[in-house]
């Protein structure tokens, strides 16, 4: 039957049985919230679902899982009933090295276009025992200004307990962000919780009881490799968030809670839950099932590969990823007055000085981790962030802060706009010198948008360093309110091929639009 960008949800969940994992539909609806058994007789399959990313306007990556060895193809069409021009991209072994994971490379792809996949995976021993397919869509990116551009970016999954949630049909945000119908999300890191159990139920306010669906790896922090893999196999038992990620591309970057809360390199632990003190080798671990479990194929080349990137959507667009975790000095009262560490590290920040100097792109969104104005404490001295509270000039990773905004403002860079997750709050925060302690920048605004599925929290007090206004913010009057108390919230940027205005909308699950400002193009500062 045809699979249609907005039949995706019905068609390949219907059509394919394979994208619903086996009991899984049923799990979602019955009173005992457990992760679905899984059967290994007759054909290979890939209940995991399918993604897409490293999308470019000839190129792009597909990812999926199988639950046995098997060989992985993917066959493309730019027909959504796969009856012409259907061609056939050879992928890899799937094998427990890589968790029966694996992504393949589509390459020959015409721009600007909807293309149409479907993955099929062979037994080894046989070719014939095939898989039935798994289909998926995505658009390669323009080479021209005819089209604009639509992206929603959040971040923060199954946090603080929250989990799949049986009774409220489990990530249910993601099914109305698919409807927004995006070219790519933007996953602004903790795209997993590897330091958060899950547990069966948890007690809300009001009486009534959070049922999560539970598995071995969730029940306690992650420490080896295969419990770091089962975080992001807990995340992918949702029906709706592989619909999700069967239609729209991911752009995914990391944060702490990929490995463990405020993490920073060379730290060792003294939490009693865990055996495996050194960070270092957590993270390790998160870093390889993170590339396993993302279209992120540098990351598969070796323990050089890097999270940060810039990934270029056409003309309108360039999107530079940071990493504000894997070089990051350590959390402290953050007052030093010399900090050529800071939180990006020497080398990423000459990386993102030399990218945007290059970029020809009418719109650079820097992808942050974390906030910058926002003060993030990590305990009773230290901070987690890049503020910590001085309103005075830069100190300690202000500094490399002020060093970047001071590159933009001298070397007349125009379009830059920074987004970010992390606090689990909303907020619309504009940064201008004539209300900063340090004024070498040129005004800016930071756009603030998750938990998509974690627990809210109150939102932080700003420093005023860099001049900071709060526009705008939504948050949780209580401290880790559940999505059923607290709606998850996500961020949507569309950019108008006509006029090349930037618009930014803030959106809450099952609200609409709560804030929203459009931005022109051509300007240093907005």
């Amino acid at each position: 039957m045809p699979h249609t960008r907005r039949s995706l949800f019905r068609g390949s969940l219907a059509a394919s049985a394979v994208l619903a994992l086996p009991g899984a539909p049923a799990a979602l609806a019955a009173p005992a919230p457990v992760a679905p058994a899984f059967a290994r007789s007759g054909r290979p399959s890939a209940p995991w679902g399918v993604q897409s990313g490293e999308i470019t306007p000839f190129s792009a990556t597909v990812w999926t899982r199988s639950d046995r060895p098997a060989w992985m193809y993917v066959e493309t069409s730019p027909s959504e009933s796969f009856r012409y021009a259907v061609r056939r991209h050879p992928g890899p072994y799937l094998g427990p090295a890589t968790d029966f994971t694996g992504t393949a490379a589509l390459h020959g792809l015409p721009p600007g276009r909807q293309i149409h996949y479907r993955v099929l995976l062979a037994d080894p021993d046989d070719p014939r025992r095939s898989s039935e397919p798994v289909y998926g869509t995505f658009r390669t990116t323009p080479v021209t200004r005819r089209s604009g551009v639509r992206f929603l970016w959040s971040g923060d999954l199954a946090g603080q307990g929250w989990g799949i949630n049986p009774d409220r049909g489990g990530f249910r945000v993601f099914d109305e962000m698919r409807r927004c119908d995006p070219d790519f999300f933007l996953f602004s890191g903790d795209t997993v919780y590897a330091d958060g159990p899950i547990q069966a139920a948890v007690p809300l306010r009001d009486g009534t009881v959070w049922r999560n669906i539970t598995t071995e790896e969730k029940s306690k922090v992650a420490e080896t490799l295969d419990e770091f893999r089962g975080n992001f196999r807990y995340n992918l038992l949702d029906r709706q968030l592989r619909a999700f990620n069967a239609q729209v591309p991911v752009i995914a970057q990391w944060d702490d809670h990929e490995v463990r809360n405020n993490w920073y390199p060379g730290q060792l632990l003294s939490d009693p839950r865990y055996t495996v003190k050194e960070v270092d080798l957590l993270a390790a671990r998160a870093r390889r099932a993170f590339s396993e479990y993302f279209p992120v194929t540098g990351l598969r080349e070796g323990s050089e590969g890097r999270m940060y990137r810039v990934v270029h959507h056409g003309p309108l667009l360039d999107v530079f990823v940071l990493d504000m975790r894997t070089y990051r000095n350590a959390n402290s009262p953050g007052r030093q007055t010399e900090d050529p560490v800071g939180i990006l590290g020497t080398e990423q920040l000459a990386w993102i000085k030399r990218e945007l100097a290059r970029s020809r792109a009418t719109w650079k969104v820097i992808a942050a981790d974390m906030p910058l104005g926002i003060v993030v404490p990590d305990g009773a001295t230290d901070f987690e962030a890049v503020a910590q509270g001085d309103p005075g000039a830069p100190l300690g990773r202000e500094l490399q802060l002020a060093e970047l905004l001071r590159f933009i403002r001298h070397r007349r860079i125009t379009g830059t706009l920074w987004l970010t997750a992390d606090v689990h709050y909303t907020a619309a925060n504009h940064y201008a010198p004539e209300r900063a302690a340090f004024t070498d920048f040129e005004p800016f605004w930071e756009f603030v948008s998750g938990p998509v599925g974690a627990g809210g929290f109150p939102h932080g007090r700003l420093d005023a360093t860099f001049g900071p206004r709060q526009e705008f913010v939504r948050s949780a009057p209580f401290a880790n309110m559940s999505p059923a108390e607290h709606p998850p919230y996500y961020g949507e940027v569309d950019i108008d091929a006509d006029s090349g205005e930037l618009t930014v909308r803030l959106r809450a699950e099952g609200e609409g639009v709560l804030f929203s400002r459009t931005l022109r193009p051509g300007q240093v500062g907005q």
